[in-house]
């Protein structure tokens, strides 16, 4: 947590991160989010007939869209608390800071009966490793993925824009 406070307040000076009251954009990004979800699961399935591309060129693409839902319901779930990124580890820093509660933030979700908008650090931990990877399967000649290793980038991407739907369904 002090590692994110040092990095959010340097990003702010440097305007990676900055004060924003444009509210509407959450919406907007949060429905970029969930269908882009849906574009990286269609891909994920994709079999190729012949003559298309050969499956591990689909999953590069699968991976970089279940990032890009990521980032999206990032940028919505920063809005609601007064900011907008710059770029992508500028979302990385404001979710550690601003989404990840203290302890007592936690207890005071867990006594209203609202322990569900609770955003985890692990969430920031399954953005953080689709990143690196959306990066590796974009810019890397060499890298390929399993099914496996494609399913679990995949899956964290649901959980994480299942939780900031969560999150988001009642501000």
């Amino acid at each position: 947590m002090d590692k994110y406070k040092e990095l959010f307040e340097e990003f702010f000076k440097k305007e990676r991160i900055r004060k924003s009251g444009n509210t509407f954009k959450i919406r907007l990004f949060l429905g970029k989010g969930e269908n882009s979800l849906q574009i990286a699961k269609h891909i994920k399935d994709i079999r190729p007939r012949q003559g298309e591309p050969e499956k591990p060129y689909w999953n590069y693409w699968a991976i970089t869209i279940s990032y890009y839902s990521m980032l999206y319901c990032a940028k919505a779930l920063i809005l609601t608390k007064g900011y907008e990124v710059h770029d992508h580890d500028a979302a990385q820093v404001a979710l550690g800071y601003l989404c990840v509660p203290d302890e007592m933030e936690k207890e005071d979700f867990e006594l209203l009966g609202q322990a569900y908008k609770i955003f985890e650090d692990e969430y920031v931990k399954y953005f953080e490793e689709a990143k690196r990877e959306s990066h590796i399967a974009r810019y890397s000649a060499i890298r390929t993925y399993t099914e496996r290793r494609l399913d679990e980038i995949f899956e964290n991407a649901r959980k994480f824009v299942g939780k900031i739907s969560i999150i988001l369904a009642e501000s």
